[in-house]
């Protein structure tokens, strides 16, 4: 009953988290997994160890017709090594979750007949998954508004979530954690795996504008860039705040289960992990984000009420510290908006995904797994 996944996915941690962690569901089931990335996503600490990995080129759709070409090049060169691994390693299906090292992988599958399916992290179908959402035979979602993903492809659509790594999952089980009115105010502020730099001129003076007896009471944990984290540090001590900064946060889930709020960009990871554990949240999105995305993602968990996000053109300290007071002065309020942000959680993800694929490598369905049903989605 064992079967072979290959997992495709850009070097960046939203594409890499998930992929690690449906990986560990599939190697739990019996079968076996090959990773097939670039140079940066080889190197995550501790997502893939025991997993045999290979790095195939692919360029950038970037740069005009010069890049194009060296684009072009690259994909081809990546195809060709991917249709080799695929020869040895035999996989049942390939699965992609977007960046631009998913492609060959794809592109193999497709030549050698071997059955495909993406997952789509965001809320707006990326460009890779965009360009081979016509041939791949499912489509996995996170959320049940696509942008850039055809109506035509509603029939292959399956709705399961965002994956997320076990410890952030366990947190789903665990309370909310107390506020008293006098208490201690835990805050985490974090830009994602590769840190905020608006986070680190912004938050310290928004902090500062609040009532004393609340900002007397706050324990702030702050992710940073390396070239942002002293003169943060700095700010917060002449401010006399208490915070702990650090470039990397490895123990993320211990950092949610005891934070009361959470100041964060909108990426896809950090979305499913706050709403996996019910973290109310101050989301700020990236404006670069390609197509505009990370608006999209904050969209449903702001609409039902478990986050406030603020344009990074009108985040200012005035318009954090108003936010802060709205959410954090009312502990009832925090707790129900806790409560909304866990609402959009989709914490069987990883299981959902896994049945998904294993019904690609078994078409016949002789295989003991639940069939996922598609996605009753709306698109745009």
């Amino acid at each position: 009953m064992a079967k072979h996944f290959v997992l495709a996915a850009g070097g960046t941690g939203g594409h890499m988290v998930p992929a690690a962690a449906l990986a560990a569901e599939l190697i739990k089931r019996g079968h076996y997994v090959a990773l097939v990335s670039d140079e940066r996503g080889v190197r995550f600490p501790g997502l893939f160890e025991g997993i045999q990995t290979h790095i195939l080129p692919a360029g950038r759709l970037t740069g005009g017709p010069i890049g194009y070409l060296k684009a072009a090049r690259a994909m081809l060169n990546g195809r060709a090594m991917a249709i080799e691994l695929y020869k040895s390693f035999r996989p049942d299906a390939v699965i992609g979750f977007g960046g631009y090292p998913a492609l060959p992988a794809l592109l193999g599958a497709f030549n050698q007949g071997i059955p495909t399916a993406v997952h789509e992290q965001n809320a707006v179908l990326g460009r890779v998954n965009r360009l081979v959402a016509g041939k791949v035979d499912a489509i996995a979602t996170s959320y049940a508004d696509v942008a850039r993903l055809a109506p035509k492809l509603q029939a292959k659509t399956h709705l399961v979530g965002n994956l997320v790594r076990d410890a952030v999952l366990a947190l789903r089980s665990k309370p909310y954690p107390l506020l008293e009115e006098d208490g201690i105010f835990r805050v985490l502020v974090t830009g994602g795996s590769q840190g905020a730099s608006v986070l680190s001129q912004v938050v310290p003076d928004g902090l500062s504008m609040l009532p004393v007896a609340f900002r007397r009471r706050l324990q702030v944990t702050h992710q940073a860039r390396i070239e942002d984290i002293e003169a943060c540090r700095a700010k917060y001590a002449e401010l006399s705040i208490a915070a702990d900064l650090a470039t990397y946060l490895p123990d993320m889930p211990e950092q949610l289960a005891w934070a009361h709020l959470v100041i964060a960009r909108a990426g896809a990871s950090t979305l499913a992990e706050l709403t996996c554990a019910g973290r109310p949240a101050i989301l700020v999105p990236l404006p670069s984000a390609t197509d505009d995305h990370q608006t999209a993602n904050a969209r449903e968990m702001t609409l039902a009420g478990g986050a406030r996000t603020i344009d990074q053109r009108h985040f200012t300290p005035v318009e954090l510290a108003k936010q802060m007071q709205k959410l954090g002065l009312d502990p009832e309020a925090l707790q129900n908006a806790a409560g909304r942000a866990r609402a959009c959680g989709r914490p069987d993800a990883v299981r959902d995904l896994a049945n998904l694929v294993e019904s690609l490598a078994d078409p016949l369905g002789t295989m003991p797994i639940g069939k996922p049903q598609p996605a009753k989605a709306a698109f745009a």
